[in-house]
């Protein structure tokens, strides 16, 4: 787990004297760096990634619909999905873990790992575990400074133990493969980039979720197809 990738930066991403003019806009419009003063709010990328997660979770479950298969079910399944969007999700781990905007492109890196190596489909019952996990395992890989296990429960909404769980199952799932390149990182950030020229539709704006909130198991409850 602490071995860094040694192409990128601590951030997760190369430096920024480094990169193309291209590559360089692209970063700081998705929010991946900033220029002059901090932008308030939250960055761009987060609401690309929800809208990529939203459109992939609604065709696997009109896949699941019209062919009348069988989900294979995990312990990243809730009962029924959460409350909150796939938008209000990110927005409210951002809002509290800390973790760095590119922390959700190396997870979105993660589940796509996930998802080639078991063929898993994502659904509304298990993408939020798969997202809380796979960000806990970013923030660790990525980030010089991050929280423990019970903190990360805490902002997802899940137990320490069932965490504990989740991130194990997680790992032995992508072979531990947890090392991103720089081509990698950056095709897909052109792809979340690109995004808004698929449909996007901006959501309303939302309140920050409370901390004390939370699901269980027992309550409860692509755009994948690239190899990395």
């Amino acid at each position: 787990m602490k071995q860094r990738d040694t192409e990128l930066s601590r951030t997760g991403i190369p430096d920024m004297e480094t990169l193309s003019p291209d590559t360089a806009d692209m970063y700081l419009s998705l929010g991946l760096r900033e220029q002059g003063k901090k932008i308030l709010g939250y960055p761009r990328v987060l609401m690309l990634l929800s809208s990529a997660l939203d459109r992939s979770v609604q065709k696997n479950e009109r896949l699941l619909e019209t062919s009348q298969s069988k989900d294979v079910i995990t312990i990243f399944h809730g009962v029924r999905p959460p409350a909150l969007t796939i938008r209000q999700y990110i927005e409210r781990i951002f809002k509290y873990s800390a973790c760095s905007p590119s922390c959700f492109v190396i997870a979105q890196i993660y589940m796509d790992r996930f998802v080639q190596n078991t063929d898993v489909l994502l659904t509304s019952l298990n993408v939020h575990r798969l997202l809380i996990t796979s960000l806990t395992v970013a923030a660790k890989f990525v980030d010089d400074a991050f929280f423990n296990n019970a903190y990360y429960a805490k902002v997802g909404g899940v137990s320490t133990s069932e965490l504990n769980r989740l991130e194990m199952k997680f790992l032995f799932s992508i072979d531990f493969r947890l090392h991103v390149s720089i081509d990698t990182f950056q095709r897909y950030c052109l792809l979340l980039d690109k995004e808004v020229s698929e449909g996007l539709q901006i959501e309303r704006s939302i309140q920050s979720c409370r901390i004390t909130e939370s699901w269980s198991n027992k309550e409860d409850s692509t755009w994948y197809s690239h190899s990395c």
